[in-house]
Protein backbone atom coordinates (compact mmCIF):
# COMPACT_ATOMS: atom_id res chain seq x y z
CA UNK A 1 0.00 0.00 0.00
CA UNK A 2 2.98 2.21 0.84
CA UNK A 3 5.79 0.67 -0.75
CA UNK A 4 7.45 2.68 -4.13
CA UNK A 5 7.73 0.70 -7.24
CA UNK A 6 9.07 -2.67 -7.26
CA UNK A 7 12.30 -0.85 -9.26
CA UNK A 8 13.23 1.75 -6.63
CA UNK A 9 13.00 -0.85 -3.70
CA UNK A 10 15.65 -2.58 -5.81
CA UNK A 11 17.79 0.12 -7.23
CA UNK A 12 17.30 2.68 -4.35
CA UNK A 13 17.35 5.03 -7.49
CA UNK A 14 14.32 6.42 -8.91
CA UNK A 15 14.03 6.63 -12.66
CA UNK A 16 11.41 6.30 -15.10
CA UNK A 17 12.25 4.58 -18.00
CA UNK A 18 10.79 5.67 -21.55
CA UNK A 19 11.47 4.12 -25.27
CA UNK A 20 14.38 6.57 -25.77
CA UNK A 21 15.68 9.24 -24.49
CA UNK A 22 16.05 12.37 -26.24
CA UNK A 23 19.35 15.09 -25.57
CA UNK A 24 19.88 18.15 -26.89
CA UNK A 25 22.66 18.71 -28.32
CA UNK A 26 25.14 21.81 -26.74
CA UNK A 27 27.90 23.57 -28.01
CA UNK A 28 30.67 22.85 -25.74
CA UNK A 29 32.16 19.18 -26.43
CA UNK A 30 32.74 16.71 -23.58
CA UNK A 31 36.09 16.17 -21.74
CA UNK A 32 35.34 13.40 -20.28
CA UNK A 33 33.97 10.59 -23.01
CA UNK A 34 30.93 8.39 -22.02
CA UNK A 35 32.08 5.11 -21.08
CA UNK A 36 30.31 1.86 -19.73
CA UNK A 37 31.23 0.20 -17.00
CA UNK A 38 28.75 -2.47 -17.30
CA UNK A 39 27.97 -2.82 -20.83
CA UNK A 40 30.63 -5.64 -21.69
CA UNK A 41 30.65 -8.54 -24.05
CA UNK A 42 29.69 -11.57 -22.35
CA UNK A 43 32.97 -14.22 -21.43
CA UNK A 44 33.52 -16.40 -24.19
CA UNK A 45 33.00 -20.05 -23.59
CA UNK A 46 35.78 -22.69 -24.41
CA UNK A 47 34.51 -25.37 -26.10
CA UNK A 48 34.10 -28.75 -24.61
CA UNK A 49 37.44 -30.68 -24.85
CA UNK A 50 36.87 -33.21 -27.48
CA UNK A 51 37.68 -36.58 -25.45
CA UNK A 52 37.44 -39.19 -28.47
CA UNK A 53 39.98 -38.85 -31.16
CA UNK A 54 39.19 -37.69 -34.50
CA UNK A 55 41.21 -37.42 -37.84
CA UNK A 56 39.36 -34.49 -39.10
CA UNK A 57 38.18 -32.45 -35.83
CA UNK A 58 38.71 -28.83 -36.57
CA UNK A 59 38.73 -26.02 -33.90
CA UNK A 60 35.42 -24.75 -33.02
CA UNK A 61 34.93 -21.38 -34.80
CA UNK A 62 34.86 -18.23 -32.39
CA UNK A 63 32.00 -16.59 -31.85
CA UNK A 64 31.73 -12.56 -32.41
CA UNK A 65 30.79 -10.83 -28.94
CA UNK A 66 27.27 -9.29 -29.15
CA UNK A 67 27.09 -5.88 -30.69
CA UNK A 68 26.59 -3.25 -27.92
CA UNK A 69 22.73 -2.55 -28.01
CA UNK A 70 23.97 1.40 -27.07
CA UNK A 71 24.04 4.35 -29.77
CA UNK A 72 26.97 6.23 -29.46
CA UNK A 73 27.24 8.80 -27.35
CA UNK A 74 27.08 12.63 -28.73
CA UNK A 75 30.49 14.51 -27.03
CA UNK A 76 28.36 17.88 -27.65
CA UNK A 77 25.99 16.78 -24.96
CA UNK A 78 28.25 16.41 -21.92
CA UNK A 79 28.15 20.52 -20.82
CA UNK A 80 28.58 19.86 -17.22
CA UNK A 81 31.47 20.51 -15.63
CA UNK A 82 30.20 17.79 -12.93
CA UNK A 83 29.75 15.07 -12.24
CA UNK A 84 31.97 13.15 -14.62
CA UNK A 85 30.66 9.76 -16.03
CA UNK A 86 33.66 7.98 -13.95
CA UNK A 87 31.52 9.65 -11.15
CA UNK A 88 28.08 8.36 -12.62
CA UNK A 89 29.29 5.28 -13.69
CA UNK A 90 30.46 4.56 -10.15
CA UNK A 91 27.19 5.66 -8.56
CA UNK A 92 25.13 3.28 -11.19
CA UNK A 93 27.84 0.12 -10.77
CA UNK A 94 27.17 0.95 -6.85
CA UNK A 95 23.12 0.62 -7.11
CA UNK A 96 23.32 -2.29 -9.99
CA UNK A 97 26.38 -3.81 -10.16
CA UNK A 98 24.68 -7.15 -8.41
CA UNK A 99 23.19 -7.80 -11.30
CA UNK A 100 24.06 -9.16 -15.15
CA UNK A 101 21.69 -8.46 -16.55
CA UNK A 102 21.20 -5.28 -16.10
CA UNK A 103 23.58 -2.70 -19.05
CA UNK A 104 23.61 0.91 -19.30
CA UNK A 105 25.69 4.06 -21.03
CA UNK A 106 25.62 7.46 -19.69
CA UNK A 107 24.80 9.39 -22.89
CA UNK A 108 24.76 13.03 -21.37
CA UNK A 109 25.20 14.98 -18.37
CA UNK A 110 24.09 18.35 -19.18
CA UNK A 111 24.21 21.40 -17.57
CA UNK A 112 20.43 23.01 -16.73
CA UNK A 113 18.81 26.81 -16.55
CA UNK A 114 19.46 26.05 -12.56
CA UNK A 115 23.57 26.86 -11.58
CA UNK A 116 25.07 24.26 -11.33
CA UNK A 117 22.31 21.49 -11.83
CA UNK A 118 23.33 19.09 -14.29
CA UNK A 119 21.23 16.72 -15.80
CA UNK A 120 22.05 13.21 -16.24
CA UNK A 121 20.72 10.49 -19.27
CA UNK A 122 21.49 7.23 -19.26
CA UNK A 123 20.52 4.31 -21.83
CA UNK A 124 19.81 0.92 -20.16
CA UNK A 125 18.98 -2.62 -21.65
CA UNK A 126 19.66 -6.66 -21.46
CA UNK A 127 22.80 -7.74 -22.85
CA UNK A 128 21.82 -8.69 -26.40
CA UNK A 129 19.05 -7.10 -26.62
CA UNK A 130 17.74 -5.25 -29.90
CA UNK A 131 18.59 -1.29 -29.92
CA UNK A 132 14.92 -1.17 -30.58
CA UNK A 133 14.08 -2.12 -26.64
CA UNK A 134 16.90 0.21 -25.49
CA UNK A 135 15.44 2.59 -22.84
CA UNK A 136 16.27 5.94 -21.35
CA UNK A 137 15.77 7.42 -18.20
CA UNK A 138 16.83 10.60 -16.62
CA UNK A 139 18.10 12.29 -13.25
CA UNK A 140 19.30 15.46 -11.68
CA UNK A 141 22.57 15.88 -9.83
CA UNK A 142 22.67 18.63 -7.07
CA UNK A 143 25.36 21.18 -7.17
CA UNK A 144 26.71 19.69 -3.87
CA UNK A 145 27.40 16.32 -5.75
CA UNK A 146 26.38 14.21 -3.10
CA UNK A 147 22.34 14.26 -3.47
CA UNK A 148 20.10 13.64 -6.81
CA UNK A 149 16.89 13.97 -7.90
CA UNK A 150 14.40 11.57 -9.78
CA UNK A 151 11.28 11.48 -8.13
CA UNK A 152 12.73 11.88 -5.08
CA UNK A 153 16.10 13.58 -3.50
CA UNK A 154 18.60 10.16 -3.16
CA UNK A 155 21.62 10.37 -2.13
CA UNK A 156 24.11 10.25 -5.25
CA UNK A 157 28.43 9.97 -5.81
CA UNK A 158 30.62 6.57 -6.04
CA UNK A 159 29.86 6.23 -2.35
CA UNK A 160 25.98 6.96 -2.61
CA UNK A 161 25.56 4.43 1.03
CA UNK A 162 28.72 6.07 2.69
CA UNK A 163 26.82 8.88 4.80
CA UNK A 164 24.10 7.08 5.77
CA UNK A 165 25.79 4.09 7.05
CA UNK A 166 27.71 6.09 9.37
CA UNK A 167 24.73 8.48 10.71
CA UNK A 168 22.76 5.05 11.17
CA UNK A 169 26.14 3.22 13.01
CA UNK A 170 25.37 6.63 15.50
CA UNK A 171 22.24 6.79 15.73
CA UNK A 172 20.03 3.42 15.28
CA UNK A 173 20.35 2.23 19.17
CA UNK A 174 16.70 0.70 18.70
CA UNK A 175 16.09 -3.16 20.06
CA UNK A 176 18.72 -5.13 18.52
CA UNK A 177 19.33 -8.60 17.70
CA UNK A 178 22.20 -10.71 16.16
CA UNK A 179 25.94 -9.93 15.97
CA UNK A 180 27.20 -7.21 18.62
CA UNK A 181 29.53 -6.15 16.00
CA UNK A 182 28.52 -3.31 13.44
CA UNK A 183 30.32 -4.43 10.56
CA UNK A 184 27.37 -5.37 8.70
CA UNK A 185 24.36 -3.79 10.07
CA UNK A 186 20.44 -4.40 9.25
CA UNK A 187 18.23 -1.28 10.46
CA UNK A 188 14.51 -1.81 9.93
CA UNK A 189 12.46 1.28 9.87
CA UNK A 190 8.87 -0.09 10.77
CA UNK A 191 5.25 0.59 11.46
CA UNK A 192 3.30 -2.19 13.67
CA UNK A 193 -0.15 -1.45 12.16
CA UNK A 194 1.54 -1.62 7.95
CA UNK A 195 0.50 -4.80 6.56
CA UNK A 196 3.57 -4.63 4.86
CA UNK A 197 5.46 -4.52 7.70
CA UNK A 198 3.82 -7.87 8.72
CA UNK A 199 4.75 -9.64 5.69
CA UNK A 200 8.68 -8.72 5.96
CA UNK A 201 9.26 -10.22 8.97
CA UNK A 202 9.65 -13.29 7.13
CA UNK A 203 12.02 -11.92 4.65
CA UNK A 204 14.44 -9.97 7.44
CA UNK A 205 14.09 -13.11 9.47
CA UNK A 206 15.40 -15.44 6.63
CA UNK A 207 18.17 -12.60 5.91
CA UNK A 208 19.23 -13.00 9.78
CA UNK A 209 19.39 -16.67 9.04
CA UNK A 210 21.53 -16.16 5.69
CA UNK A 211 23.72 -13.76 7.19
CA UNK A 212 24.66 -14.91 10.66
CA UNK A 213 26.86 -12.01 11.32
CA UNK A 214 24.38 -9.40 10.75
CA UNK A 215 23.26 -6.86 13.48
CA UNK A 216 19.65 -5.93 13.05
CA UNK A 217 18.20 -3.01 14.96
CA UNK A 218 14.50 -2.15 14.88
CA UNK A 219 13.54 1.39 14.61
CA UNK A 220 9.67 2.76 15.00
CA UNK A 221 8.95 4.84 12.24
CA UNK A 222 4.58 5.09 13.11
CA UNK A 223 2.84 6.89 9.92
CA UNK A 224 0.91 8.49 12.22
CA UNK A 225 -1.66 10.08 9.85
CA UNK A 226 -2.05 6.55 7.82
CA UNK A 227 -1.70 4.31 11.16
CA UNK A 228 -3.35 5.71 14.05
CA UNK A 229 -2.73 2.64 16.32
CA UNK A 230 0.72 2.30 15.10
CA UNK A 231 2.01 5.14 17.74
CA UNK A 232 0.51 3.26 20.53
CA UNK A 233 1.96 0.17 19.81
CA UNK A 234 5.46 1.52 19.38
CA UNK A 235 5.57 3.08 22.65
CA UNK A 236 4.54 -0.08 24.39
CA UNK A 237 7.47 -1.95 22.16
CA UNK A 238 9.92 1.38 23.33
CA UNK A 239 8.58 -0.42 27.33
CA UNK A 240 9.30 -3.76 26.50
CA UNK A 241 12.70 -3.22 24.92
CA UNK A 242 13.64 -1.61 28.14
CA UNK A 243 13.27 -5.23 29.85
CA UNK A 244 15.56 -6.64 27.13
CA UNK A 245 15.91 -7.20 23.74
CA UNK A 246 14.76 -10.70 23.51
CA UNK A 247 11.62 -9.42 24.73
CA UNK A 248 11.11 -6.98 22.42
CA UNK A 249 11.25 -9.40 19.64
CA UNK A 250 8.65 -11.78 21.28
CA UNK A 251 6.75 -8.65 21.08
CA UNK A 252 6.79 -7.46 18.12
CA UNK A 253 6.29 -11.08 16.58
CA UNK A 254 3.02 -11.53 18.80
CA UNK A 255 1.92 -7.78 17.54
CA UNK A 256 2.46 -8.65 14.26
CA UNK A 257 0.95 -11.86 14.53
CA UNK A 258 -2.54 -10.17 15.84
CA UNK A 259 -2.04 -7.02 13.87
CA UNK A 260 -5.86 -7.32 13.00
CA UNK A 261 -6.72 -6.32 16.26
CA UNK A 262 -4.97 -3.10 16.45
CA UNK A 263 -8.44 -1.38 16.20
CA UNK A 264 -10.07 1.42 18.34
CA UNK A 265 -11.79 -1.26 20.48
CA UNK A 266 -9.30 -4.17 20.07
CA UNK A 267 -5.65 -2.19 21.05
CA UNK A 268 -5.17 -2.27 24.12
CA UNK A 269 -6.45 -5.84 23.97
CA UNK A 270 -3.90 -6.74 21.68
CA UNK A 271 -1.17 -5.10 23.02
CA UNK A 272 -1.76 -6.33 26.82
CA UNK A 273 -1.89 -9.76 25.41
CA UNK A 274 1.79 -9.36 22.82
CA UNK A 275 3.29 -8.01 26.66
CA UNK A 276 1.93 -10.85 28.50
CA UNK A 277 3.76 -13.35 25.47
CA UNK A 278 7.06 -11.16 25.92
CA UNK A 279 6.59 -12.58 29.80
CA UNK A 280 6.29 -9.06 31.14
CA UNK A 281 3.40 -7.37 33.04
CA UNK A 282 0.93 -5.39 31.21
CA UNK A 283 0.47 -3.08 34.53
CA UNK A 284 4.64 -2.13 34.59
CA UNK A 285 4.30 -1.13 30.28
CA UNK A 286 1.13 1.01 30.78
CA UNK A 287 3.05 2.85 33.93
CA UNK A 288 5.97 3.44 31.46
CA UNK A 289 3.88 3.92 28.26
CA UNK A 290 2.51 7.05 30.47
CA UNK A 291 5.71 8.56 30.92
CA UNK A 292 6.60 11.51 28.62
CA UNK A 293 10.68 10.18 27.58
CA UNK A 294 8.61 6.89 25.86
CA UNK A 295 6.92 9.08 23.04
CA UNK A 296 10.33 11.14 23.15
CA UNK A 297 12.07 7.84 22.07
CA UNK A 298 9.60 7.09 19.63
CA UNK A 299 10.09 10.77 18.44
CA UNK A 300 13.76 10.28 18.23
CA UNK A 301 13.27 7.05 15.82
CA UNK A 302 11.08 8.96 13.48
CA UNK A 303 13.35 12.05 13.14
CA UNK A 304 15.56 9.40 12.49
CA UNK A 305 13.74 8.53 9.34
CA UNK A 306 12.98 11.84 8.45
CA UNK A 307 16.26 13.23 8.68
CA UNK A 308 17.30 9.96 6.02
CA UNK A 309 14.22 10.84 4.11
CA UNK A 310 12.36 7.54 4.97
CA UNK A 311 8.65 7.58 3.30
CA UNK A 312 7.58 4.43 3.40
CA UNK A 313 7.08 1.47 5.76
CA UNK A 314 8.47 -0.94 5.83
CA UNK A 315 12.38 0.57 4.60
CA UNK A 316 15.89 -2.01 5.67
CA UNK A 317 19.09 -1.05 5.57
CA UNK A 318 21.89 -2.92 4.88
CA UNK A 319 25.11 -0.46 5.78
CA UNK A 320 23.35 2.56 4.41
CA UNK A 321 21.79 0.85 1.06
CA UNK A 322 18.30 1.07 1.22
CA UNK A 323 16.75 -3.15 0.29
CA UNK A 324 13.56 -4.63 -0.91
CA UNK A 325 11.82 -6.61 1.84
CA UNK A 326 8.49 -6.76 -0.19
CA UNK A 327 7.20 -10.24 -1.31
CA UNK A 328 7.24 -8.49 -5.21
CA UNK A 329 10.75 -9.13 -4.87
CA UNK A 330 12.12 -12.41 -5.60
CA UNK A 331 14.31 -13.33 -2.13
CA UNK A 332 17.36 -14.34 -3.88
CA UNK A 333 17.24 -10.71 -5.51
CA UNK A 334 17.04 -9.28 -2.38
CA UNK A 335 19.87 -11.30 -1.03
CA UNK A 336 22.21 -11.20 -3.90
CA UNK A 337 21.85 -6.86 -3.67
CA UNK A 338 23.02 -7.90 0.56
CA UNK A 339 25.79 -10.11 -0.55
CA UNK A 340 26.75 -7.25 -3.15
CA UNK A 341 27.10 -4.68 -0.29
CA UNK A 342 28.82 -7.27 1.58
CA UNK A 343 31.36 -7.31 -1.24
CA UNK A 344 31.44 -3.40 -2.01
CA UNK A 345 32.58 -2.96 1.59
CA UNK A 346 34.76 -5.74 1.67
CA UNK A 347 33.27 -8.49 3.97
CA UNK A 348 33.54 -12.02 3.87
CA UNK A 349 30.45 -14.13 2.60
CA UNK A 350 29.01 -15.93 4.57
CA UNK A 351 29.57 -19.69 4.41
CA UNK A 352 27.70 -21.74 2.95
CA UNK A 353 25.02 -24.12 4.39
CA UNK A 354 25.39 -27.52 4.49
CA UNK A 355 21.76 -28.73 4.21
CA UNK A 356 22.72 -32.58 4.36
CA UNK A 357 26.26 -34.53 5.19
CA UNK A 358 25.38 -37.32 2.62
CA UNK A 359 23.65 -37.13 -0.51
Amino acid sequence: MFRKQVMVAIAGLVVSASASAQTTPSAAPATDKAKSVNAQPAAQTAPPADKAKSVNVQPAAQTAPPASPFRAPDPLNFTADTPSVATVNGFLKQLWGYDPARLWQVQAIQKTQVPGLSRVTILIAQPGADPSKVQGSQFFVLPDGKHAIADDVISFGAQPFAETREILKTRANGPSKGSANKDLMFVEFSDFQCPHCKDAQAIVERLMQDFPNAHLAYENFPLRQIHPLAEQAAEYSVCVAKSSNDAFFKFANAVFDTQAGLTPEGATKTLNDAVTKAGLSPDQIAACVAQPQTKAAVDESVKLAQDLNVNSTPTLYVNGRPVPVSSAVPYETTKSIVSYQLQLDGLPQPAPKLNSLSK
